[in-house]
């Protein structure tokens, strides 16, 4: 019986998570983590026999423990210590933003595997990240569609010469003047329904930056062997390319059970009940050259991670706000991609030495944002 705590247990990666463990045999749900929504965490907890819930709001968690008879716990610190009260066997955690880079120390410290959705935890703190794996033995699992791809591409392969991550290019694919645009046209992706920041980062581009830069840390290669081509379809996750000119590619309708299964099932694959590829009914597949002119987040992604150090940790904390500010209409869509690079400017650059440095640099980060998007607003 694998025991798995899920950590954003009531956003899209966690409830589909929760449908495939609730459908096997062999796996269990001990423990499951929120923010704030705790009415879902209790149906969820009941329907799938944990006994244990984490609610970071202190508020809700006392509301919480009210409603539930099994362990609840409370406070910031709350899916950190879900996961030492429960002992899983394996993490996932969806977690949006910086706040699952915790979570995942927590179990890499202890020797846990981590299935992976928070791309945050190896955009803020990759190089560490990486480090704590190879010391503790805890294995990082992309659930991600792309790195997800990649991780079963490369396996048993040492003649890689590439690999290419795909975009969508998300709605606003091959415009060139991004003024006025609303947050709903910017909320309306054409493939993939997710959170508001995750798709408001595909459709700047950013998202594809961030991807660049967990491929760099999960599979150990330069930026200069990581390419991105837009694929609208986004029926190809990702593509390696071979020495001896062979290009493997993972293809599959864009549903994100696939690579959640394959990550919670791992190192072995269990049948999914999803819609098997027709290319015929698909019968045709583009690909064109992002537009990094237009689209400047995927560029200065790059630029942070060929810097590394503390300079992702920068980028991610600077989004955030930006992203957060787009969202309450506080800045434009087009100025986005200006908070994060006068942040990177600002806030400079440098290694990253220790996961406390890194928290100081994600808060310094986010107060220079704040101004900056306070500056943006008087304009």
């Amino acid at each position: 019986m694998k025991r798995i705590a899920v950590l954003g247990s009531t956003g899209s990666i966690g409830t589909q998570a929760l449908e495939i463990i609730n459908a096997r045999d062999g796996m269990k749900a001990v423990g499951l983590a929120v923010g704030s929504n705790w009415q879902e965490a209790v149906v969820q907890a009941r329907g799938s026999g944990a006994g244990a819930i984490a609610v970071s709001d202190p508020e809700s968690a006392r509301a919480a423990a009210d409603a539930f008879p099994g362990t609840v716990l409370s406070g910031e610190a709350a899916a950190r210590d879900l996961i030492a009260a429960t002992e899983p066997d394996l993490v996932l955690n969806g977690i949006v933003g910086a706040a699952g880079l915790g979570p995942t120390i927590a179990a890499l410290s202890a020797g846990i595997d981590v299935a992976l959705a928070n791309k945050e935890s190896l955009v803020i703190g990759g190089e560490l990240v990486m480090e704590l794996s190879r010391a503790k033995g805890g294995r990082l699992l992309p659930v991600d569609s792309e790195h997800s791809a990649l991780f079963q591409l490369l396996d048993g392969e040492d003649a890689v010469e590439r690999i290419v991550l795909t975009a969508s290019g998300g709605p606003f694919r091959g415009m060139k003047d991004l003024g006025g645009i609303t947050v709903e046209q910017a909320l309306d992706h054409p493939t993939w329904a997710m959170g508001g920041r995750i798709t408001i980062d595909s459709a700047t581009l950013m998202n594809k930056g961030f991807e660049m830069i967990e491929a760099n840390h999960l599979f150990g290669l330069d930026y200069e062997r990581i390419e991105v081509v837009v694929h609208p379809q986004s029926i190809v996750h990702s593509l390696v390319d071979l020495c001896d000119g062979a290009t493997l590619a993972h293809l599959g309708y864009p549903d994100m059970r696939v690579p959640i299964a394959f990550a919670l099932s791992w190192p072995v694959r269990i049948p999914v009940p999803v819609e098997r590829l027709d290319l015929a009914k698909v019968g045709s597949l583009d690909f064109e050259a992002p537009d990094p002119e237009t689209f400047r987040c995927l560029d200065l992604a790059r630029r942070a991670g060929d810097a590394g150090g503390i300079s992702p940790c920068v980028l991610n904390a600077a989004d955030e706000v930006a992203v957060g500010a787009f969202l309450f209409e506080k800045i434009r869509f087009e100025q986005i991609p200006d908070v994060v690079e006068r942040t990177l400017d600002d806030v400079g650059s440098g290694p990253a030495r220790d996961f406390r440095e890194l928290f100081a640099v994600d808060e310094a980060a986010r107060e220079r944002s704040e101004e900056l998007v306070e500056g943006f607003r008087k304009e």
